[in-house]
């Protein structure tokens, strides 16, 4: 979810150069960073994010500001509480408007930087094109700090919106030798693998972990779901997409939006057409993906159903950059 929010809005801005990707220092760090390990943030975060899926975005904004308290670089949680504040264009101008009296008060501090550019970068879902700010805010950051990983993943997250595969996967590789356990990068990193690499064998081993560091991040799921299907691993994909739905109540993010349609797909390839009509119609009364639902059925319904192949669902809003549409 949160990658297609931020797609979609870094798609309405015109390119800008960005500054390359610059590789942290060789001296690797004593232990590695996993802030997931930490409960004191972890826990804020699961809140948050079932807040978020019920669509109680004051609740879930409240969640977010408390994990980022503990751990204020970390990109995830930078992420779904713009998405949350994007709710509502009052509260994204608020944060906005802190994010930049922050930066005025230390303008040498390239987490200000980063902070104000995710801010930005949702702004475009408002009606306000800031996207030339975020780049410009995330280019000082790197030069304030060229080992930021929150940095290297706005960058790569931009460089991704320009279908710019190869310099979004530097500057994810460059934030992952940071944080290893970056959920956003991961997220990402992995869809480059799928999508543009067509590589889901290391696209899945890329993120199969992220349930256990994040187990009520919906989306992750229904990630790990569509790489399970291109494997045609049927049974584990029908598990993670089925995981997905539970999570996503609210039909907020991309499990909740397209759950439904990648179950009948999976259903439909692992010849099961029964199940998948019954997805299908789950789709419909629910209101998510209906026209791609009613597309599916008419070919299940004519036997046409892998002739040409379907056409790709159209994908949610979720983080701010639309993310690619699935096969």
């Amino acid at each position: 979810m949160l990658r297609r929010v931020l797609s979609l809005a870094l798609s309405l801005s015109c390119a800008v150069p960005l500054l390359a990707a610059t590789p942290p220092p060789a001296q690797k760090p004593l232990a590695a960073r996993n802030d997931y390990l930490n409960s004191a943030f972890s826990v804020p975060l699961g809140q948050g994010l079932r807040a978020f899926y019920e669509r109680d975005f004051s609740a879930a904004r409240r969640g977010f500001e408390g994990a980022l308290a503990v751990v204020p670089d970390n990109t995830l949680a930078l992420s779904l509480l713009n998405a949350a504040a994007a709710q509502k264009p009052g509260d994204l101008t608020t944060l906005i408007d802190a994010e930049e009296d922050a930066l005025a008060k230390n303008p040498k501090s390239a987490l200000a930087h980063v902070r104000l550019a995710f801010s930005y970068m949702f702004a475009s879902l408002t009606g306000r094109d800031r996207n030339l700010d975020a780049r410009e805010e995330l280019n000082l950051a790197v030069g304030l700090d060229p080992t930021s990983q929150s940095a290297h993943t706005g960058l790569g997250i931009m460089r991704e919106s320009e279908r710019s595969a190869n310099r979004a996967k530097t500057e994810f590789v460059a934030a992952l030798a940071v944080d290893p356990q970056n959920v956003l990068a991961r997220e990402y990193l992995a869809l480059i693998y799928q999508e543009d690499l067509k590589d889901p064998q290391r696209a899945l081993a890329t993120v199969i972990a992220v349930p256990n560091l994040v187990p009520d991040y919906a989306d992750i799921y229904f990630h790990i779901a569509s790489m399970l299907h291109d494997l045609k691993q049927y049974d584990a994909a029908v598990t993670y997409a089925t995981r997905g739905l539970t999570a996503d109540v609210g039909g907020v993010g991309e499990a909740g939006q397209h759950g439904y349609t990648l179950l009948a797909r999976i259903y439909l390839d692992d010849k099961r057409p029964d199940e998948a009509r019954r997805v299908l119609k789950a789709s419909i009364t629910a209101g998510t993906d209906v026209a791609f639902a009613n597309t599916l059925l008419k070919k299940i319904d004519n036997g046409d159903y892998g002739k040409a192949g379907p056409s790709a669902a159209p994908m949610p809003s979720s983080s701010p950059a639309v993310k690619k549409k699935k096969k």
